[in-house]
C-alpha cells in the first residue's frame, strides 16, 4: 500500500508581512544588533542598547522582538533558512534521496556543526527565549527527525527518540559538557556517534 506523502515541512517562522516603515525598523534593529555583537560580543546584546544603536524607540524593539532571545534567533535567520533548505530539498545524504539511516546521521552532525559555528548566539537564544530550546526552529527539527525515524521502520517511538537526539544537541547541554565537564568537541562527537550507532544498527 502506498504511503501518503506527508505535507512539506515549514521553514523557520518568517517575519509577517509588514508596512514599509516597520520593515525598515526591523532591518535597522537587526543591523544594529549585528554591530553590537561584532564589537562587544553577545554579552552586550540587550534590546534597550540595540534600540539606541538603531535610533528607534525602545518600545519599537520590544514590540518587534519581545525579548533578546527572539532577537538572537533573528540574527541566526539567514543561516537557519539555508540549513533548513538543505535538509528539506538539498542533495543527499542531508537532503532527500539517501536511506533514512544516512539522513538521520547527516542531519544530526550538520546541526551540531551549525551549533558550533554560531555558538554564542545560539546559546543566548535558547537561554533567553520564552520557550528555551523549544523556541525558534526546534519544532521543524523535531518534525523532520520524527519522520526520518518513522522511515526506519523499526517500531520506535519516533517523537520521543527525536526529542532525545535533539536534547543531545541543545547549546546549553553542549555548553555544560564543554565548560563544566571539560569534554572536548571530538569526545562529544564520538559520544553522539555511539548513540546513533546504537539507534541505527
Amino acid at each position: 500500500m502506498n504511503r501518503r506523502k506527508p505535507p512539506p515541512l515549514p521553514l523557520i517562522d518568517q517575519p509577517p508581512a509588514e508596512r514599509a516603515d516597520a520593515a525598515r525598523n526591523r532591518q535597522r534593529l537587526v543591523e544594529a544588533a549585528l554591530r553590537i555583537v561584532a564589537t562587544h560580543g553577545v554579552a552586550g546584546l540587550a534590546l534597550d542598547e540595540v534600540a539606541r544603536e538603531a535610533g528607534v524607540g525602545v518600545g519599537t524593539a520590544y514590540r518587534r522582538f519581545g525579548d533578546v532571545g527572539a532577537l538572537a534567533y533573528a540574527l541566526l535567520e539567514e543561516h537557519e533558512v539555508r540549513f533548513q533548505e538543505a535538509f528539506l530539498a538539498g542533495p543527499p545524504p542531508l537532503g532527500p534521496g539517501a536511506p533514512p539511516e544516512e539522513r538521520v546521521r547527516a542531519f544530526v552532525f550538520a546541526l551540531l556543526d551549525l551549533q558550533e559555528e554560531q555558538w554564542d548566539l545560539r546559546l543566548l537564544a535558547v537561554k533567553k527565549a520564552a520557550l528555551g530550546y523549544a523556541s525558534g526552529p526546534y519544532p521543524t527539527y523535531h518534525l523532520h527527525l520524527t519522520r526520518l525515524i518513522d522511515d526506519l521502520g523499526r517500531g520506535l517511538d519516533a517523537p520521543y527518540v527525536a526529542s532525545v537526539l535533539l536534547a543531545l544537541l541543545t547549546p546549553n547541554v553542549l555548553d555544560h559538557q564543554r565548560r563544566v565537564l571539560g569534554l572536548t568537541p571530538e569526545r562529544i562527537r564520538r559520544g553522539i556517534d555511539s548513540v546513533l550507532g546504537g539507534l541505527l544498527q
